[in-house]
């Protein structure tokens, strides 16, 4: 399985537009830009609010974002609903699941973070990725309402929710107090 991360020229831009309201005379539409910024470990977002066209005649809603991505490998195992409770509950040492989605912003800025963690904790904490797209039910069950949100579980107990693209030091932290 593959995960996605965005990579382009630092910053990383992802632009959102919707438009807003519509009418006969005018148009007005949002327009966003997020900027990941790596050395400061944040999201910074711009919004701007024009008027686009006196002239439309419909009411419309129009979202997009782009982003310059590529599909990069992952080296950390893919969980779904059917193996969950084998793989995560189950488990003997303590779990860490990610779950994300492939047109997630930031989960392609969280995924080099994630598996740097993975290699750094071989051996002392399991890694899993779990598309929430692909199994709805896990997160469903898990009350999760946002992603990316990171859980960690022991004994098949789930321990600690992050939720957002979080700096690498909150999550090693995270894992680090379950390792005890």
């Amino acid at each position: 399985m593959a995960a996605f991360t965005c990579t382009s020229r630092l910053p990383i831009s992802l632009r959102s537009e919707m438009r807003i309201a519509s009418s006969t005379t005018v148009s007005l539409s949002t327009r966003q830009m997020f900027s990941v910024l790596p050395e400061s470990g944040g999201l910074r977002t711009r919004v701007s609010l024009s008027s686009v066209s006196k002239n439309s005649r419909a009411s419309r809603l129009r979202r997009g974002v782009v982003c310059e991505a590529q599909e990069t490998a992952t080296g950390i195992p893919v969980v779904n609903d059917s193996t969950w409770e084998s793989l995560v509950l189950k488990a003997d040492e303590p779990v860490l699941v990610d779950f994300w989605a492939p047109w997630c912003g930031p989960c392609k800025m969280i995924d080099p973070i994630v598996n740097e963690l993975a290699q750094q904790y071989t051996g002392k904490i399991k890694f899993y990725k779990l598309n929430t797209d692909d199994s709805p039910t896990t997160p469903s069950t898990y009350g999760v309402r946002s992603i990316p949100t990171i859980m960690i579980f022991v004994k098949g107990e789930k321990k600690d929710t992050i939720i957002g693209a979080v700096p690498k030091a909150t999550l090693a932290s995270s894992i680090d107090k379950f390792l005890q």
